[in-house]
């Protein structure tokens, strides 16, 4: 899991609980210790002070070792491959929105956007 001042949840059941409590949507982080990548995001993405903050305000992201075998149902149940792969989620887990591999904070910045409701204009 990246260390950073991203509040993760501990696993996908309780992401999912805090997702329903909450009726934030999930931010599922596909990720492993060997994949370069992933470092790559998690110094650039994950650390960045924007992304954190509206990670932490609007999501409940959860990262999700590729290589646990406890995973496994996880893997199957969104067709994962390898790693990273960012997938948005409503509360029930509902892919909304994904990107598979490394991508910048320009790129996660404008994923989470696309994911999170607008404001109700009158």
């Amino acid at each position: 899991m990246p260390s950073n001042r991203i509040t993760w949840a501990d696993n996908y059941t309780a992401a999912q609980q805090q997702a329903t409590d909450s009726g934030k949507p999930m931010i599922l982080y596909f990720t492993g210790q060997w994949c370069v990548p992933c470092r790559v995001m998690k110094r650039q993405v994950w650390a960045d002070a924007e992304v954190e903050t509206s990670v932490n305000a609007q999501f409940i992201p959860v990262a999700i070792d590729v290589n646990n075998p406890d995973n496994a149902e996880l893997l199957t149940r969104y067709n994962i491959g390898g790693a990273p792969v960012t997938i948005i989620t409503d509360p029930a887990g509902n892919a909304l929105r994904w990107r598979a591999g490394g991508i910048g904070k320009t790129e996660f910045l404008e994923l989470l956007q696309a994911s999170t409701p607008s404001p109700a204009k009158d």
